[in-house]
Formats: C-alpha cells, structure tokens, sequence
C-alpha cells in the first residue's frame, strides 16, 4: 500500500513529522518498508509567464524568452524547449537557484545572449524521466510562487507492508483510522453525501450467486463528458500512489478505491442489454478483458453478466467489449460486496492481479458499498458532468458476513502481556478502533466493525490491546526458569550434524519452496496426480513437492546461467506424498498425506576446486556415492540397479542401509540435461533424513600384537554377479580372526572364459592371542572359497 503523506494529513493531522508517523506506523503492525521524498531537494524555483517566446538571433534551436517570473521586471532567459511558447506557464530557476544534484544557476551569456535563469522540465527537477520539453503548469498558478508549494512537492511517499489480516488498512481512511486511534488526534472522514437523482434511468440488478455476492449497488449516470481531464490534484495522489492516470472516468473509481478502501467499476452503459446479473459461468463461456487477455472462466468463477453475454470477472478485471472509453456518454457504476471467499485465488489462477482483487480477497467492508458509489457519483458530477439516476441496490442479507462477540477475559491480557491494564483502560484501547464494547465485569463482549475481518478470537483482541498501547511500552523482560542439561545419545545425530558433515565436504545448502510445478512432479517423479494447492502464490508453484531433486536441479540451472560451472548442494525438507485413504473417527473414508523428510544432494561440474595438485576431471557417480558412503560410516551401503524418471537408465542405483531401502542415487537423465541446458550431466543422491541420523555407538576392539597374514583370492564370477554381493559373501563366511576383505582388482578379457569376470581380494588375518598358522589360514580360506562358490557360483581362478 503506497499513499501520500499530504493525503493522509487530509484526514488525520498529529503533530508529528514524517520520521515519527513512520516510527508509529511500523509499531503498530503497518511496517513501513519505504519512505521517500516525492521530489529531490532544489529551491530558488517559481511558478514564471512566459510572455515572448522569440528565436535566439545566433542559434536556430534555441528560443529567446521573456519571462514574468513575479520579480516585477521581466527576466530575458534562453532556453532550449521545443514546447516553449507565449503564454505558458512553467517553473523558472532564478539566478541564485540550486537544482537537484547541487547544479546552481547563474547568469550566463549563450551565444552571445545574456540568460538570467533558466526554465525547467520535470527531468531537470527530479520530478520524472520526462525531458521532451518545459513542465507546463495550470493557468491558475499563480506567478512568483514557489513550485514547491505549487505543486506540494514538500511531501513524502510511504510504503508500507500490510499483513493479509490487515484489509481495512488498504485505504487512506484506514490508515487514517489506525493514526488517529494511536495519537489521539481527530479523524476527519472523506466528504460524502447523497447525491438526489435527477432522471429515472436505472438497471435491474439480479443477484443469481448470493453467498458469493450478497451485496450489489449500481447506477446510470448520463451525459458525462469522458474527455474531461483529470484534476491535477488527483493525478497527482494517484501517481504518488502508485497508479497511472488514464482518462477521467478510470480515475475517479481508481481514487475512491484508495481513498475509502471500495473497488469500484464503470461499464459503458449503452454496451448492456437489459438487466445485470451476477452469476457463474455457462459452459463454454468466454470474456475478453481490459487486458486483451481471453479467459474461459472456470466454474467457480463469478461473473458480471447482463441478459446477453459476460461482462467482467467480479472483482478482478472488466471485459473490452464494456469498458468505458473518450467517447462514452452514458455509464453504469458498479459497487459491489464480494466474499473473500468468492475472489481468491481466481485472479491468480487466470494468471491476473489486480487492486480491486487484492483487496476482495481480504475483505472489504460490506457496508461501504452504498457511500463509495455516493462519492464516485459526485466526483463524476464535478468533474465529468452528466445527470445522475437513482441507486439501484440489491441486498442478500442472509448472506452477509456475521459480526459475532468475541470474550476477552482482563486476565488473560494481563497474563500474556505481562503488563497491569485496567478494565477500562482495555476497553477506551478498543473502542479507539471503533470495535464496540460491552463491560459484564469478568469479561469484555467486543463485536468487531463490518471493515475487520481478523477480528474473531481472544487471540485476536489481544494483539489489538498490545498494538494500542504500544509495544514500545511493555517491558522487555529475560525469561527466568531452572534449566537443566538434556542427555544425549550417541547412537543418534542431529540434522545439524548431517548439515555440517555435508559442508565439510564441500556442499553449501539450499532452502528451496516446497511448492513446485506440477509438471516437475510428472516429469521427475511420474507423479500424475500430485498434491495441488488450492491457492497458488503462483502459476509455476501450484504443487506440492514429492522429491528434493527437481528443486536442485533448478538451482544448478541458475548457477549455470551465471556461470557457475562447479556446484555441490544439498536440502533436508520435507516431501508430501498421498496415503492410502484410511478409516476416520466415524468410520467413513478419508485421505491422508505423508509428510516425510528427505535429504539430498547435487554435485556438478569439476571433482575438485581448480588446484596445481590434482588434474581437472569432471565429477562421476562413485564422488557423490563416496560422500553418501562416508555420511553413513561406518554403517554400510548396499546398491542395486533401478530405474526411476528423474535418473539416467543404467547410471542409477537404489539405497539400501540393512536391507531397508531409503533412497536413490545416480546420474540425472539426458532429457532433463537437456531441458534445463545443464550441459554435463550432475549427478544426485535423496535419502530419508532419519535413516541419516541414526548411528552406530563406538566400540573398542583390542589391538592385536601378532603378526597379519595377508592372502590374495582371485575368484572367476558370472560377468553379471555384482562384486558387491561376492564381497558380502565373503563376509559372511569370514571367521573371527579375518579383520578386512579388499576388493582390489576387476579384470575382463584375454584368459578369461568369456560370461565370467576375475575380482581379486586381498584377506587380512590376524588373532589377539597368537601368531596364526599356516594350517588355520588355508582353512579359513577354504572356508571363503566354499562359501562362495556355494552361493554365488564363483571359483578360484588358477
């Protein structure tokens, strides 16, 4: 919400300069995220009449002028404007002035011309890029004065972030409301009044959705002249509000937008046939808007709608063919109630925003549809002229939001914020934000006004009583309590532990959304039906996540557009995957979801940091499976082949930790390298987070001063056998004294039969007690050969 701080003074004016109405704006909970001067400091510059506008005797671009400046004499200035002509009004730098940027003005000889001063463009007073010409100013200003005041440049735009609960406070009434409230200080409403009609034209009004739209307020006005310009000083508030001016119309329902909080809308009335109605859409029905943009509206999207066609999408955005334009004589004005419920999300999901949706969607005060129209019709009147119909209002009372009493108990205020109010100072605290307040003595009943919407628990109040009074003046205090030392195990780690262990490594983390784009979820994770939001924050977030993955690999994406070629990331977060449905507490049938949490890891580009000591090589599979290897030591891993879309076919291999599977491990595919111009294909690993944090305890074993005895196996396999399932057969059949089997050596081709391949291992063995034999070591290692060749039909190669 951006307004003017001169606006804002229309309505509430305390004594505070524009450093301290920012300071009580932020603590009362409407952060001021911005503050800045409409225009840069400059002085010495007047409204000036340009009475002759000659060509410069030595040059033919520029002008010889004659200026009333209001100095009593006329001050000959040479100035280089295509615009400047007798007459005009513009701002004039006298000698002695200091523009923008420190540039002061002097007498000056141009082209052999004497110039005392100089005339100004927007551009040359900071006021806007605009450097075509001079700024023309109104007839009416008045010679001598100083454009500063002219044009109220001595003001402050403020921005300010409002939480979504805070709807009330999207207007400069509402703002004024909370100022007012927190400083005492009178608050003036905007001037409104009936406006009597002076003719019968009118338009039937049908409310076909009342639940969606129980309040709706129109009315014809004829004769307006749509090519009357915009006051200045409108203009002027919208643009420092942060809205363009367009044509007179537009503008007016734009200002009472902002003024009172009430989106409004003008339909050309002589594009509408018979009455309006406001209704859901037909199947098949279609509406090109204001934008160009044609949208199919979906079911649930409400519409403006006369006897003939669609009109405009309630609340968001209006239709082409109906849109008031120069030539519009006879319009309808449009003030409505829309439910919250009724907007959001819509706008959104037609890929639209608009002011008058941004505020719907968080509630609009459903009684300022009737005053709101009042004074739309009046500035229309005063600046547009035509004759006024009478209001047309159709009302669903039934259906407008419910204001219910909402307990405070003085007690609990006390208990939470820790400071000691008095019954009636809560109760002068609430009444200040025109809730309406009823004292039973153990309690306070508070109905909140039809402009809050946030206003429905105890919660609720009591934040309004800590805002008023001032977060400034209740105490800070330390907590104070026993404390005592929690055990910890060593049999479990923390997900910090795992974060640190990783960045040790040479991974940095990564926070992503854990909303996604559905077509991530099919395309990585074949997921068809993921898990959507019913209100995306936006179009490519409408999912949520089932897999870590597709949200590292956008973030390589970015690195590798800012040419980062090296990248190693990793997330814990959690993923949400859909239950089977399951039986609820009435027996009937009801879904779930799963909310597991997962950890994962990208590396891309170069195995190691540009060095003298080790050659460039691109980073492979078994890197990242080394890290995976070393975050579980020393718990062992066990791989086996699989394939899942997001990884390549034949370079991905599930995880598994005591036989469990906890995740995946491989090579991204081709087509998503592509998709995402990835160049080398990363490779990625996602486990489940708790696997990772389970650990096994330390345990000592004794140091063996005897001798080791190493023996090297050779064993021919099946080709097809994975060394890894040898190797845990190895393990199984080993007797207490062999301390280590190594794999060492894989050999394919000339000497061996062809379907086998050769694994060497070396054989560690040693004993605590004694020097081991020759006996006992042939018979262990016969033991290993048995073993083998009975469980995985290997044999020694001779």
């Amino acid at each position: 919400m951006q307004f003017s701080e001169n606006w804002l003074r229309t309505f509430v004016n305390p004594p505070l300069d524009s450093g301290a109405f920012g300071h009580l704006m932020t603590m009362a909970g409407l952060e001021v995220e911005e503050a800045h001067p409409v225009a840069p400091p400059f002085s010495g510059v007047v409204v000036a009449r340009i009475i002759e506008a000659g060509k410069h005797p030595n040059a033919d671009k520029l002008k010889l002028c004659k200026v009333d400046a209001g100095t009593g004499e006329p001050l000959q200035i040479v100035c280089g404007a295509p615009n400047a002509a007798a007459g005009m009004k513009v701002p004039c730098a006298k000698i002695g002035a200091e523009l923008p940027g420190g540039f002061a003005i002097k007498a000056a000889r141009l082209r052999g011309v004497e110039s005392f001063g100089m005339l100004c463009s927007a551009h040359e007073l900071g006021l806007s890029e605009d450097h075509d010409g001079l700024l023309a100013l109104e007839e009416d200003a008045p010679v001598g004065m100083d454009i500063r005041d002219w044009l109220a440049l001595n003001d402050t735009c403020f921005v300010i972030k409002l939480t979504p609960n805070r709807a009330d406070c999207l207007s400069l009434a509402g703002v004024a409301r909370e100022v007012a409230a927190l400083t005492g200080a009178s608050f003036i409403p905007a001037p409104l009044s009936l406006v009597p009609p002076a003719n019968d034209a009118r338009r039937g009004i049908v409310l076909d959705a009342p639940k969606k739209c129980p309040r709706y307020c129109g009315r014809v006005i004829s004769g307006v002249n749509a090519k009357a310009p915009s006051p200045a000083w409108m203009k002027d508030r919208l643009k420092r509000s942060g809205l363009r001016p367009i044509h007179a119309l537009v503008d007016i329902t734009n200002y009472v937008m902002l003024e009172l909080g009430q989106p409004l809308h003008v339909f050309d009335n002589a594009c509408l046939s018979g009455a309006i109605h406001v209704r859901l859409p037909h199947p098949g029905e279609e509406l090109r808007l204001l934008n160009e943009q044609n949208v199919t509206p979906t079911p649930d999207t409400l519409l403006i709608a006369d006897e003939a066609r669609a009109l405009a999408l309630a609340g968001i955005m209006g239709g082409e063919e109906t849109g008031v334009t120069l030539d519009t004589t006879e319009v309808f004005l449009e003030s409505a109630f829309f439910t919250p419920e009724a907007i959001a999300g819509r706008g959104r999901a037609y890929g639209l925003t608009s002011d008058a949706s941004h505020r719907f969607e968080r509630g609009v005060d459903f009684q300022l549809q009737r005053p709101a129209i009042e004074r739309a019709t009046q500035l229309i009147l005063d600046i547009c002229g035509g004759v006024p119909g009478p209001v047309e209002e159709t009302c669903a009372d039934e259906h407008l939001p419910l204001r219910e009493e909402v307990a405070l108990r003085p007690a609990r205020v006390r208990q939470v914020l820790g400071i000691d109010l008095e019954h009636e100072d809560m109760r002068k605290l609430l009444e200040r934000v025109y809730l309406t307040v009823r004292d039973l003595a153990v309690e306070l009943r508070v109905t909140p006004p039809a402009f809050r919407f946030d206003i429905e628990t105890e919660e609720d109040l009591i934040e309004e009583i800590a805002r008023l009074h001032g977060y400034d003046n209740i105490p800070s205090l330390a907590p104070r309590g026993n404390l005592a030392m929690l055990a910890s195990t060593e049999s479990a780690r923390t997900q910090w532990d795992v974060c640190h262990f990783l960045a040790g490594r040479g991974f940095q983390e990564v926070v992503n959304f854990s909303f996604v784009d559905s077509v991530w979820e099919r395309d990585f994770c074949a997921n068809n039906a993921p898990i959507r939001l019913a209100n995306p924050i936006a179009s490519q977030m409408d999912a949520m996540r089932s897999s870590l993955i597709p949200g590292l690999v956008s973030d390589l994406a970015t690195n590798r557009k800012r040419q980062q070629n090296r990248v190693r990331v990793f997330e814990l977060g959690r993923c949400f995957t859909r239950r089977e449905q399951g039986a609820g507490e009435t027996g009937e049938e009801v879904p779930g979801f799963h909310q597991p949490r997962r950890l994962a890891a990208l590396a891309a580009g170069t195995a190691f940091p540009e060095q003298w000591g080790e050659s460039a090589r691109a980073t492979d599979f078994f890197d990242l499976k080394g890290d995976l290897e070393a975050l579980f030591a020393p718990r062992g891993l066990t791989f086996a082949p699989v394939s899942v879309p997001a990884l390549h076919p034949g370079r991905a291999a599930s995880v598994f930790l005591d036989g469990h599977n906890i995740g995946v491990i491989g090579e991204l595919h081709p087509a998503w390298t592509q998709r995402f111009e990835l160049g080398a294909a990363p490779v990625v690993f996602e486990v489940d987070l708790d696997a990772t944090l389970s650990a096994l305890c330390p345990s000592n074993r004794e140091i063996s001063r005897m001798p080791t005895v190493l023996r090297d196996l050779a064993l021919l396999v099946p080709a097809n056998v994975p060394a890894e399932r040898v190797l845990n057969a190895l393990r199984e059949a080993a007797p207490a004294t062999v301390r280590e089997i190594l794999l060492f050596d894989v050999y394919q081709g000339k000497g061996i039969e062809s379907g086998c391949k050769s694994l060497a291992f070396r054989i560690s063995m040693q004993d605590t007690q004694h020097t081991l034999e020759d006996a006992e070591v042939d018979q262990a290692i016969s033991g290993l050969l048995r073993h083998v060749e009975r469980t995985v039909g290997g044999r020694l190669r001779v």
